[in-house]
């Protein structure tokens, strides 16, 4: 049911990622003007991805009809499939934001969807469907769920469920998104339909990010006041000056109980940069553009916590193994798992991107 409330009236708030989690949701990838060779080499990766999950917990996978029969063949017995309509498969965009409150109770939030821009910068024309996901994966999940005034995507916020938000001025300032909304008013929906205190702006997101910018291509939160950040010591490389200056912002700011903030580098992949077979195998179309030579937004940040186990992108066989052992490092008590995951970025995201959580509730 939508309900006509606020989640900040009625008491609820966003969880953390490393808070307990019930079931991981996707969805199926095959739009042939995002993913090449008919989505096959992207279905064999999502799978990859959704087959991992599963042996931590649930993992349900949003899919078509005429797409059912193959993914069937993919994934683990265990893996349950549901069929609604959508247009792509970013489920953390499109899916339901889970909230929960000191009871232990939950509530869906549901985003309103453009297609990372609307007529001025989406990435494609027909986003209907898309934005009635959150919604329908909320009935099946039995929940009430808000309907949020405003534009905004999963991606585009990380917390720590302690009253922290991080995001970035170059993705919610975006003109695409709520170009009537100030920085204040954004910050005050935020607070009404998150629960949180205090929003940390980092100026801009990873290098090229065609969703202008999204947080969990750069940042993830790992811990309360801990946060992984993508770092690289190339000065010629664009990012080097964007790493530093969402820095700066970390280490000068303190998180809603006033804790300063812990930052663990990663490294950079690559640059990756999209070969000649991977550009042709795309049925190209207006608004994502994929073309020999472009640069790939890769991250190892863009990976998903679920119950003390890290699924974390394999991108570079350079800083593969140093990424993995940084993770380690930092969160000695959890299992870090590798996923070859190049297929997934070429489409323009990670497996963050691709996984929508749902935690535990009573």
């Amino acid at each position: 049911m939508e309900l006509a409330s606020t989640p900040a009236q009625d008491g609820f708030y966003f969880p953390a990622e490393f808070a307990r989690q019930e079931q991981v949701w996707l969805a199926w990838p095959e739009r042939t003007d995002n993913w090449r060779n008919d989505a096959k080499p992207a279905q064999r990766a999502f799978a990859d991805v959704a087959n991992a999950i599963v042996k931590t917990v649930p993992v349900c996978v949003v899919i078509s009809k005429w797409q059912a029969e193959y993914a069937r063949q993919l994934l683990d017995d265990a893996i349950s499939l549901e069929i609604m309509p959508y247009n792509d498969a970013w489920m953390r965009d499109i899916g339901p934001t889970i909230l929960v409150n000191d009871q232990g109770e939950r509530r869906g939030v549901s985003w309103q969807f453009n297609a990372w821009g609307g007529d001025y910068n989406g990435l494609y024309d027909y986003w209907e469907d898309d934005d009635q996901v959150a919604a329908a994966v909320c009935a099946k999940l039995g929940l009430d769920h808000y309907r949020a005034p405003f534009v905004l995507e999963g991606g585009a916020i990380h917390t720590d469920g302690q009253g922290t938000l991080y995001t970035t001025e170059e993705c919610l300032l975006s003109p695409g998104r709520n170009p009537s909304m100030s920085k204040a008013d954004i910050e005050q929906q935020l607070a009404e339909y998150l629960g949180i205190q205090k929003v940390i702006w980092l100026p801009n997101g990873l290098f090229n990010d065609e969703t202008d910018g999204h947080v969990d291509n750069l940042l993830h939160v790992i811990a309360p006041g801990k946060v992984a950040l993508t770092w690289t010591d190339n000065v010629r490389d664009p990012q080097y000056t964007l790493s530093r200056e969402a820095l700066r912002v970390l280490v000068n700011s303190t998180d809603a109980r006033g804790r300063r903030i812990e930052v663990v580098k990663l490294p950079l992949p690559g640059p990756l940069y999209l070969s000649k077979e991977e550009a042709e195998g795309v049925i190209q179309s207006e608004g994502m553009n994929r073309t020999e030579g472009e640069r790939l937004s890769g991250s190892y940040a863009n990976f998903l916590m679920i119950n003390h186990t890290v699924f974390m992108p394999l991108l570079d066989p350079i800083t593969d193994r140093l990424a993995m052992q940084s993770l380690q490092d930092a969160l000695p008590d959890y299992q870090i798992v590798g996923i070859p995951a190049r297929e997934i970025l070429l489409g323009g995201g990670n497996i963050h991107c691709i996984t929508q959580q749902i935690p535990s509730g009573l």
